[in-house]
Parts: structure tokens; sequence; C-alpha cells
């Protein structure tokens, strides 16, 4: 399913563990690593597709997690023709995605990359929000930086104020270092919704 410009609608998953660490699964039989991301069937919200997505790529199920929130618009890279199979070349460009944020309120043990016949990963662990990008295919790495700095702000804020005490630092000082720290030491703005909305894009088979 392509929407008129040639990319096909797609979600992508960062999955936070309760010290704010990413998952982070290498791809079957590669040296890539790469956060969980699908694509979103015919009739599926981005939503439905993420919760299908987290099963069958790490075998989370939906009591396994909270979503903390999701981007606001579709994020896109495009696909360079030698990853395109030749009998999709010239009207396939690449994925438009939804990113959503999700907090695992589950246990690492939960986590089954052999949920499906098809494994999308063989390995996986836990790291760094900020994590370098390099081990990423170069043509999605600034949808991923895109990504993470939009969802930054929306990272539960606890382990950094359990850091600034455990270091002797007083809260008021903990909440000026905020300044100089990426926007994940901001909580949720007043009002905002973490409920996805409706808008899928132009779409068609």
């Amino acid at each position: 399913m392509l929407d008129r410009d040639g990319f096909r609608p797609n979600v992508g998953i960062v999955l936070l563990n309760q010290k704010n660490q990413v998952f982070w699964g290498k791809r079957i039989r590669t040296h890539s690593w790469q956060f969980p991301q699908g694509g979103i069937d015919r009739g599926e919200t981005p939503e439905q597709a993420m919760i299908r997505e987290l099963h069958e790529e790490i075998g989370l199920q939906r009591e396994h997690i909270r979503i903390v929130a999701r981007t606001r618009d579709w994020l896109r890279y495009e696909v360079p023709d030698r990853f395109i199979r030749r009998d999709s070349r010239g009207f396939y460009k690449g994925q438009k995605q939804i990113w959503f944020l999700l907090q695992l309120i589950g246990h690492d043990w939960d986590l089954n990359l052999r949920a499906t016949n098809h494994p999308e990963f063989d390995a996986w662990r836990w790291n760094d929000y900020w994590v370098p990008l390099d081990a990423v295919v170069e043509f999605k790495r600034q949808v991923y930086v895109t990504a993470l700095t939009e969802l930054a702000r929306y990272v539960p804020r606890n382990d950094h104020r359990n850091r600034f005490l455990r270091q002797g630092i007083r809260p008021s000082a903990a909440e000026n270092a905020c300044g100089d720290m990426p926007d994940a030491c901001f909580e949720l703005p007043p009002g905002a919704s973490l409920e996805p909305d409706q808008q899928t894009g132009n779409e068609h088979a």
C-alpha cells in the first residue's frame, strides 16, 4: 500500500525501560542495528499497526507497554534503488512513518525475538536514549534523529531527578541543570494529547 508519492505508511517504535534506555535490535544476519518498525496494513490505524508490529518483532503484548507519545506528523525517508526490488523501482520511493514512544511496564524476559516464524532481529540490547546512530543504515539516520528529538520532551523525568539526587545536587540546581540537557528533562506540555489522530495521509494501493 503506497501513497500517491510512492511512500509506504509505516510505524517506528522507541521502547524505553525503567532507566530510560532504548531497545536496540540487530537485524537478522546483518551488522545493522535499529528500532522496531513495520508497515501499516490497509484498514489499520498507526496505533493498531504499532501494537501488531511490537508483538511480531519483539514479542510484547499491549499489556506490557504504556504509550507515552507519538510524532505529530509523518516522517519520510527514501530508499536507494539498490535496496528496492527491481519490479518495484519507479513507483516505490520509501517509507513515511509515525513514531511511538513506549514505556516497558513488563520485564526483560517478556521480550521474545522468536514470537513469529519470520524474526526480524537476532540480538537486542538496551542503549542510552541518545544512542550513536553509526550502526543504522545511512538512509534512515536523519529520520531517527528527527524522531528522537521530537519525542525526547516526553521521556519520563523521574530518572533524571533521581540521578541528580544521587550525585548530591539540590532539586533547584537539578532544575537549572536541565537548561544544558536534551529536551528529555521536560514533562508533557499542559493540554498535550497522546491520542493518535486519524490522519493517515492520501494512501492507495
